[in-house]
């Protein structure tokens, strides 16, 4: 049995609205999972519930993880079902739409307050999102280099936004409540998410490198990380995991290892490369949770 054949499961997914999850949502819903949308603002999309919730509000966020999804939880008499897993994106998504403090304290506590209910709920898989800009070239003051390429996931996280900064801690909160309550954590570092409409811009990207180095020259596509997701959702008995959520290939026409000598010289390259692999590398997303992309940006430039 594939994994596209198993029993759909109940998923919670935060921040549903937004850009990343207005595309992942609907790829859960063809896989046949049941989705609860929390976010601040309504999820226009057949099949799918919002809840208006303020996830900072660590009230809100216990009672919105043990509701009924919708009122046809009612029938069965039995109070609501269990919730198999929670995906959770909701955050300030960026840095310098609210003040720094505001960013920082809103992504801190919503995620400790997701994780913390959930965990003391019995919900045994979580989902967060964390982000490329943990690696800590995106957001930094000035032209900041990478250490060393391909980014993979043990790579020492060095943000200095308070975005970035916000990330690393979740990953930290994660990693802490996965050990207390042995649940299964995964934190995806995702890149830049690419909505389909938004491929007219690559032929910028390719023609002005260095305007892509503080993504790393990578990207995913909206709908392969709901593949992503939907694996994760799959997956069990990983414990804590960072998974790094790009695309296969780098947004250049030329061979990685040959451009990053070009474009980023005093970056040492750690390992052999891929002709085309991403510089933020997918590699143990693919080996280890069997992710194909579907979405390359060449078949759309």
């Amino acid at each position: 049995m594939s994994a596209s054949d198993t029993p759909g499961k109940r998923i919670i997914f935060t921040g549903g609205t937004g850009k990343a999850g207005r595309h992942a949502i609907p790829y859960l819903l063809e896989r046949g999972h049941e989705v609860l949308n929390l976010d601040l603002v309504p999820f226009a999309h057949p099949g799918v519930r919002t809840l208006i919730t303020d996830l900072t509000d660590s009230g809100q966020a216990f009672n919105a993880l043990s509701m009924h999804f919708d009122s046809s939880g009612l029938t069965t008499g039995k109070g609501p079902a269990p919730v198999d897993a929670v995906v959770h994106f909701a955050a300030i998504p960026a840095l310098l739409l609210r003040p720094d403090n505001v960013t920082f304290q809103a992504n801190v506590a919503s995620t400790y307050n997701v994780i913390e209910a959930a965990t003391k709920l019995g919900i045994r898989k979580i989902i967060i999102a964390s982000s490329e800009t943990t690696y800590g070239v995106c957001f930094a003051e000035g032209d900041k280099d990478f250490h060393q390429f391909p980014l993979e996931e043990d790579y020492d996280v060095d943000p200095m936004d308070s975005y970035g900064l916000s990330k690393v801690v979740n990953e930290k909160t994660a990693r802490a409540f996965a050990m207390r309550f042995g649940t299964d954590m995964y934190a995806l570092r995702i890149g830049n998410v690419i909505e389909p409409h938004e491929y007219d811009r690559f032929p910028s990207f390719v023609a002005d490198p260095l305007s892509r180095k503080r993504n790393a020259w990578s990207y995913i596509d909206a709908r392969d990380l709901g593949q992503i997701v939907d694996l994760c959702v799959r997956r069990d008995g990983l414990g804590f995991q960072v998974f790094n959520a790009v695309n296969d290939t780098i947004t250049a026409n030329e061979p990685t290892e040959a451009f990053l000598r070009r474009w980023c010289p005093d970056a040492p390259v750690a390992r052999p490369m891929g002709e085309f692999e991403a510089p933020l590398s997918n590699r143990k997303a693919r080996e280890v949770l069997g992710f194909r992309e579907e979405h390359n940006w060449r078949k759309y430039v």
